[in-house]
């Protein structure tokens, strides 16, 4: 395979107040993830100086039959799993939503969350008790690192479009895992015109902070009118490898990717790629 990876960063903090310098000022940085979620990068990309250009590729909605997700909620509730599985921010705000609308609560309910991020909010908005969070912020880490017990009841409510692996290898390891489709992924709208941006030179990198903002940026761009080829001109940030690997699937070039994958690594990481 050819290369589609340059190694860029070296170890970077998650500590904001080191994203003050000189290498993103006044760059245009393109901010992908859903407009629900865009506040955090962009806020830690103005820190830097930089210029963040909101154009979201994402649009989190409940599935349009939530009654099997209800179901499991109902019976996490009532004690009938061991363990909650949380693989991202916007499974815990759909879970809310559906516990509100239940009357029901998961207070104190055991839970393993993919990041810091997941966990703050699983802790905040269901009262769970997050007592792992995965090391390296993606599936593989965190299926790694839960070694169930046989048997062990787990429930995973995430994307219908995530990926099977997590929940193969915690049964693998001998779990018991009712796998329940959370929330569905669409095309986000609005935001800055950014295949004019493009065109016209104004877009200095592209940050994609999961694999779904990396496929849906392409079609959002193709139906925008915009040209490929224009992509060669920035510089184009993943947020990990996962990420990084559907980009490369896409034969698109990674430019930047944190050692650790959290929004602030990824900042910390552009600082790093302009400052050379």
């Amino acid at each position: 395979m050819a290369e589609t990876f340059r190694p860029l960063s070296d170890g970077p903090t998650d500590d904001a107040s080191q994203l003050a310098g000189a290498g993103l000022a006044d760059k245009k940085v393109v901010v992908t993830r859903a407009i629900h979620q865009a506040a955090e990068l962009a806020d830690l990309l103005r820190q830097a100086s930089a210029r963040p250009v909101l154009y979201p590729c994402l649009a989190i909605r409940p599935p349009e039959d939530t009654r099997s997700l209800d179901a499991a909620l109902r019976a996490a509730a009532a004690g009938d799993y061991h363990r909650l599985v949380l693989t991202s921010a916007n499974t815990v705000h759909i879970l809310a939503g559906r516990l509100a609308a239940l009357e029901l609560s998961l207070q104190g309910l055991a839970s393993a969350a993919v990041g810091p991020k997941t966990a703050e909010a699983a802790e905040a908005l269901l009262g769970v008790n997050v007592t792992l969070v995965a090391k390296k912020h993606i599936a593989e880490s965190l299926a790694e690192e839960m070694a169930p017990a046989a048997d062990e009841r787990l429930l995973l409510p995430q994307s219908a479009l995530a990926r099977p692996l997590l929940a193969e290898r915690l049964m693998a390891a001998g779990a018991r895992v009712t796998v329940i489709e959370a929330y569905d992924t669409g095309l986000g709208q609005a935001g800055e015109p950014v295949p004019a941006l493009l065109a016209d030179g104004e877009i200095d990198v592209i940050t994609f902070t999961s694999s779904s903002t990396v496929t849906n940026f392409l079609e959002r761009l193709e139906k925008e009118g915009g040209q490929r080829e224009h992509l060669a001109r920035v510089c184009l940030a993943a947020i990990g490898p996962v990420t990084a690997a559907t980009m490369a699937e896409a034969a698109l070039l990674v430019d930047v990717m944190p050692a650790e994958y959290t929004m602030a690594g990824l900042v910390n990481a552009l600082e790093a790629y302009f400052a050379r």
